[in-house]
């Protein structure tokens, strides 16, 4: 039969179905029909489809034209009566009331004003050309109005105050200096010995420069190079002595 047959049978040709394999069935939560309450329960109302359960206005309350205008207050007309007299135009016989005379005479007490007074000074004023313009004198700046003040030319307190403050600190910082000084067994140099120093250092800066002027104009040995390097080097210190000791009023020397 069929079953039977060898490996090269010709049943072998035709096509063999193949049968897809079942599926398991699809995986269900048992959680949920719970979940789904839940969500009902925290869904708003409002969040449903469909329009919302709002009620409907009734078409007598429609929109009439000045209602949302303010509205004043309605006028009581007792109220004005008592208030406001009412008030009727004179007759062309009635006469008007005289002899009312007010509290004060403004005619007699500004005559009396005009006539004690003193008389208005006219503001300083400065032309700058023969038909010029006018223009007040005080905001010029010509008139002396800082030099007459109390305290002009008067050093201010706070000015006084600072320069003694720095004199102060400047003394302390001496005073603790020379304590210090004297704990590491310092000289100090004074006047005379810096200004002899100095006119020693000057004068030895004079011979070196006067020897490199005396040298030859063609330096083509090793020796008149050595030289010239050598006079060189010996300017540029003695230049940096004299420099340290003009910039520094106080110098101090250690005791061997």
């Amino acid at each position: 039969g069929h079953k039977m047959a060898a490996p090269e049978s010709i049943y072998n040709l035709l096509p063999r179905l193949q049968e897809p394999p079942a599926r398991p069935p699809r995986y269900i939560s048992t959680f949920r029909p719970s979940v789904k309450q839940e969500i009902e329960k925290s869904k708003a109302q409002w969040k449903t489809m469909g329009p919302a359960k709002v009620a409907v206005p009734s078409p007598k309350n429609f929109l009439k034209k000045h209602s949302k205008e303010p509205k004043l207050p309605a006028r009581k007309k007792e109220q004005d009566s008592k208030k406001l007299p009412a008030l009727s135009v004179p007759r062309r016989t009635d006469h008007p009331v005289m002899g009312i005379q007010s509290k004060k005479n403004f005619i007699n007490t500004n005559a009396v004003a005009a006539i004690t007074g003193l008389p208005k000074k006219p503001q300083p004023i400065y032309v700058d050309r023969r038909q010029g313009d006018k223009y007040l004198l005080e905001t010029s700046g010509l008139v002396p109005k800082y030099i007459k003040k109390k305290d002009y030319g008067i050093t201010p307190k706070y000015v006084t105050q600072r320069t003694e403050e720095t004199k102060k600190a400047q003394k302390d910082y001496e005073t603790q200096v020379l304590e210090c000084l004297k704990k590491k067994a310092m000289k100090q140099l004074s006047d005379e010995e810096r200004e002899n120093l100095l006119q020693g250092l000057k004068k030895n800066w004079e011979e070196v420069h006067h020897e490199f002027q005396c040298l030859s104009v063609e330096i083509d040995t090793i020796p008149k190079k050595l030289h010239k390097a050598k006079l060189e080097s010996q300017m540029k210190q003695l230049e940096h002595d004299i420099d340290v000791i003009e910039k520094h009023k106080v110098i101090y020397i250690a005791n061997k």
